[in-house]
């Protein structure tokens, strides 16, 4: 005897559409973020001595060691930047980039306990490490600010309008490592070993990008295939902050604004996959 088809009287699932962002709700969760971001802040030093000192002392070190081993020793140009100025401005800007697009990489793996026990929207976590890593980056600027200025009483760099398009370029970087981020977070919820591929991916990723050598540099190593470096979306951004700053680098306006066009096209990519793997991402980690 066949049973009665069983009908469910309620159905629960996710009214979000693939792109919506709930702003406002994030907005009405903004004490969440903040506590985030503290929480961010005080776990990147728990049990350090120097604390927040570490925000300086990295890119110096850094800086030092790119001098010393690819200025110094393989001499390697700089598009006649002082060698100190052209490696702390790409670990500048390198360090806010790689920081941020890893850390929002690991929002679904690395907060699956909270995702699992109470509900709040998943787009505060990457919009708070964004907003902690703005706090480094504003740090790390005063840095180079005081190495800028050393080397304009000297007369070495001369600065141009163009540094004030600088809060636009920290923008759309911070896009970038968002929209890309949450790709790869979606992805490695079902596929763990992008994780670890991730890493390398992005040391790889520096070579391309005007950090240690100048896209004139780059072009010429690739050869045939030079043209890579201009389709990097970084190179752009790195070479529009070295001229507004330093007065000098392969800067092209037409290529910045394709970059930016691409970045957009990732972070809407970014919020699709992160929208549709959060309805179903805490049955897979």
């Amino acid at each position: 005897m066949n049973e009665p088809q069983q009908k469910w009287t309620e159905t629960i699932e996710s009214g979000h559409s693939l792109f919506q962002l709930n702003l406002k709700e994030v907005w009405r969760y903004r004490d969440l973020v903040l506590m985030f971001v503290k929480r961010d802040f005080i776990s990147s030093f728990k049990q350090t001595i120097l604390g927040p000192l570490w925000f300086f002392i990295n890119p110096i070190l850094t800086t030092i060691v790119f001098t010393l081993v690819f200025g110094n020793i393989a001499n390697l140009p700089t598009d006649g930047i002082p060698p100190i100025l052209f490696y702390l401005a790409g670990n500048t800007l390198w360090g806010y980039f790689s920081t941020t697009m890893l850390s929002v990489s690991n929002v679904f793996t690395g907060n699956a306990g909270i995702f699992g026990k109470v509900y709040f929207p998943r787009l505060v976590t990457p919009i708070s490490t964004i907003i902690s890593s703005f706090m480094r980056l504003g740090i790390q600027l005063i840095l180079f600010g005081c190495v800028l200025g050393y080397y304009m009483f000297k007369g070495e760099v001369h600065p141009n309008s163009w540094a004030f398009f600088f809060p636009i370029l920290i923008i759309f970087l911070a896009l970038f490592s968002l929209g890309l981020g949450m790709i790869f977070s979606s992805l490695t919820t079902k596929y763990r070993d992008l994780s670890l591929l991730l890493g390398f991916g992005v040391s790889l990723f520096m070579w391309l990008t005007p950090v240690i050598l100048p896209t004139s540099l780059v072009k010429q190593k690739l050869g045939n295939y030079g043209f890579l470096a201009d389709l990097n979306p970084l190179t752009p951004i790195f070479e529009c902050f070295k001229y507004g700053f330093i007065g000098s680098g392969d800067f092209s306006m037409p290529r910045l604004l394709l970059s930016f066009a691409f970045i957009i096209v990732v972070l809407l990519a970014g919020i699709v996959v992160f929208n549709k793997s959060e309805k179903s991402f805490i049955d897979t980690v």
